[in-house]
This record gives structure tokens, sequence and C-alpha cells, in this order.
């Protein structure tokens, strides 16, 4: 017989309780974001469970939210140009501006050619100023870089006297000097200036002299980009466009305004056709690559941490569907080097969760008990998962500022995926083993768990 301290063993009792609790509810909320991310990733058997439900219970669950992966050219299949900008005559200061407005303007040229989710970005090489456009599913390849080729063409069009359309008139962008985005001194608020030269301030006289209180409409390519209302007459050649402007939004519109006035040549200096079976046949290859080299992951971890690598395969499985969600949601561009960098952050997953049973191995070693010994484990490994993985995030965004457009797919990819692989070893694995462990069940088998 004994005596024990009661209030010690009532709040020993009381902790163990808050803590089962706890690891009950983080559990929870993984099972459900697991549910969640699974059924964005592969909406059907959400619908399924939805209809049976419905059909069967009575109970009306909407359809879940449908969203596809976006795929590159070398999965998709379409066309990948690179244009060289001959920024000859224009300002130093000016063209990074000139290169925006041109590659919101080809944006745009494209999206009204019909492709689906174009890709136009600005590369820098050396002294050459590039412009990379992406356009998957492209056939017409041919009537795509006539239009991404064409000249811009900016016109002032007047308002007819019905006030129901617009009409062409003699002022071109070939008689505006410059736009710039200003901001007003009193209230802040952006606003864009516009000079004329000397004939065409003339014209725009005589068009805000007959136009006042009329629309007066700018437009680029075909579409408008702005319809502002003439106030007065404007002899000076020496105008602002105010209104309820963002800074984005007027910043834009200069930009625009700019490509207009200074044309900006390009000329096609590569061109690569990518077809749809080839790109079939890539992904196809890849996702078989990618499922041997997880089954042979998990079979890794179960073999040598035993029900520790199992809950670890577990955990792995959630971190591929939570990911796959998130490249869903972003929306991330699949390419073949961005299915690279996303089996890479998955290796660099399970190289979170060696660190960790290592670390507990050490722990247990030293006489601990499994929990805490898994628990300081995470502590200690924590700082090495966390440098490990930080330089890899940190070599990951230099490729995505600095690479071109295939490189980028795999910075991102992988980017991501370490933040992901983080939250998984950290916490869905950590957890995961302490839901199943806790109590006396956990103790009797715990010969098996490393």
């Amino acid at each position: 017989m004994a005596f024990i301290d009661r209030k010690q063993t009532v709040e020993k009792t009381t902790y163990v309780s808050k803590q089962k609790s706890k690891i009950r509810l983080i559990v929870l909320g993984i099972f459900i974001l697991f549910v969640l991310a699974g059924s964005l990733d592969y909406s059907v058997i959400w619908d399924k469970a939805a209809n049976w439900i419905s059909s069967n219970i009575g109970i009306n669950i909407p359809q879940f939210y449908k969203r596809s992966f976006k795929l590159g050219l070398d999965l998709q299949g379409g066309t990948h140009l690179v244009y060289e900008a001959n920024l000859t005559g224009i300002e130093e200061n000016e063209r990074d501006s000139s290169m925006e407005g041109i590659r919101d303007l080809i944006e745009r040229r494209v999206n009204l050619f019909g492709v689906a989710e174009p890709l136009v970005q600005i590369n820098k090489v050396g002294d050459s100023n590039r412009l990379i456009v992406e356009l998957p599913g492209v056939k017409d390849v041919a009537e795509a870089i006539k239009m991404i080729g064409g000249t811009p063409y900016l016109e002032f069009k007047e308002e007819n006297a019905d006030g129901t359309d617009f009409t062409s008139t003699s002022l071109t962008g070939r008689f505006l000097k410059s736009a710039q985005l200003e901001f007003d001194q009193t209230t802040y608020q952006p606003y864009v200036t516009l000079e004329f030269n000397d004939e065409g301030a003339k014209i725009f006289a005589d068009l805000t002299k007959k136009n006042i209180g009329k629309r007066l409409a700018i437009y680029l390519d075909g579409a408008p980009i702005s319809v502002p209302v003439v106030n007065e007459e404007i002899p000076s050649g020496k105008a602002q466009i105010s209104g309820s402007f963002t800074q984005k939004e007027a910043k834009q519109l200069a930009e625009r305004l700019n490509t207009g006035a200074l044309p900006v040549p390009i000329v096609l200096i590569g061109q690569q056709n990518i077809g749809a079976s080839l790109g079939h046949d890539s992904l196809t290859k890849s996702l078989k690559a990618g499922i041997i080299g997880f089954l042979a992951i998990l079979l890794f971890m179960i073999i040598f941490y035993r029900l520790s690598g199992f809950f670890a395969s577990i955990s792995l499985v959630i971190y591929v569907v939570l990911l796959l969600a998130v490249f869903k949601l972003v929306p991330v561009t699949m390419t073949l080097a961005g299915i690279a960098g996303f089996l890479l952050s998955m290796g660099m997953a399970v190289d979170a969760n060696i660190l960790i049973f290592s670390r507990t191995k050490e722990e247990l070693k030293n006489g601990r008990n499994y929990l805490d010994a898994l628990t300081n484990g995470v502590k200690k490994a924590w700082p090495s998962i966390r440098d490990g993985n930080f330089t890899t995030i940190l070599v990951g965004l230099i490729l995505f500022i600095f690479g071109t457009s295939f490189v980028k797919g795999f910075a991102l990819t992988l980017v991501v995926g370490n933040l992901v692989n983080m939250f998984s070893a950290i916490v869905i694995t950590n957890y995961l083993i302490k839901f199943f462990f806790f109590g006396e069940k956990g103790e009797k088998i715990k010969k098996f768990w490393l």
C-alpha cells in the first residue's frame, strides 16, 4: 500500500484528456481538408455520393466546385513563339513601360484570337528584350503569328449624334508624344496625362471644341481602352484623363496609350510546334513514372520504419492530394519540368519524415516513452527541415524570377511543394501517429512503431 498525490493524479488525467481532445480535433481537421482537397482533385466521387444521397435520402447536396488542371504546351500541345523587340530610339526610362505595354497588347490580341489561357512573358537576355508567347491548343499558327506581329494601332473616335456609336477621326497614335501616370496633389488620386505633337494638338483642339459634353473614345486595335467625356476645349495639346482609377488601372492605360503612340517593332526569332499526341504521350509517361516512384517510396517507408512509416505513407498520400488541389486553385501550369519539381518536392517530404524518425529513435534510446520521444524528435528535426526546405525554396524563387518559362514551371511546383511538405511532415504525420498511438493499445505494440 502507498500514498499518492491525488491532486497531481487529477491534473495529469486532465492534461491527458485535453491532449487527446486536441489531437482528435486536429486529425478531424486533417480528414476534412483531405476530403475537400480530394473532391477538388477528382470531383466525380463527391458528385456520385451527392447524387446517391439526393436520390435515396432526399437531402439535396450540391455538386462540387469544378476546376481543370492547367496544362502547359509540352503536355497539351500548341505553339511556343519567341519575339525580340527593337527598342532603338526609345528612352532608357521608357523601355520597361514599352515592354509591358506590348506584352499587354499581345495578350489581348491572342485572347481575341480565341486562345485558351495564353502565356505572354517578358524575358531579358543580355541586351536583348524578348517576349515569350505560349499558345496552348493553337491550330492555325500562321494566323496567330500574323495577329501578334501586327503594328499596334491607336485611334480616337467621336460620339455620333444619336450617342449610340463612335466614328473614326484623323487623330491616331502617331500624333501622341507620350502618356504619363500622375497623382493629384490634393486627393492623391491617379490620372493619366496626354501630350500631342504640334500637328496632333491642332486636331485634338478641333475635336474637343466640337465635342464638349460628349465622349471621345480611345481605341487600341479596334477595342476601346478608355471612353472619357470632353469637359472643355483643349487648345494646348496637353490633356488629362481622370476618373475613379486605381493606380494599377491608370498605369495600364498609360502603357496602352504609349504602346499605340510608340510602336515597338517585334521580330519572330523562334518557333516550336508541339503536337497534341506528343503532349499526351509525355503526360502518360510522366504519370506512370510518378506513380511507380510514389509506390516505391511508400514501400521503403513501411519496410524501414514499420508502423511509423505506414502513417508517414498515409501522410504522403494526403500531401499529394493537397498539393494537387493547390495546383488547381492557384492555378499552376503543369509542364514536364513542373512535374519534375513536384516529384522532387515529394522526395523532400519523405526526407522530412526520415529526419523526424531518426531523431525520435535517438530520444527512445535515451529512455523516453514513444510520445515524448516523437514530440522531442519533431522539435529537434525542425531546424534541419526548415533550413533544408527554405534553401530549396530560395533557389526555386531565384529560378522563377530569372528563368525562362519552362524553368519557371519547375521552380513554381518545387516552391509550392516544399511549403506543403513542411506542413505534411510537422503536422499531418506527427498528429496521425499520436492519434493512433495514444493510450494503452499503442503502448502494447510500441515495438512495431520504429
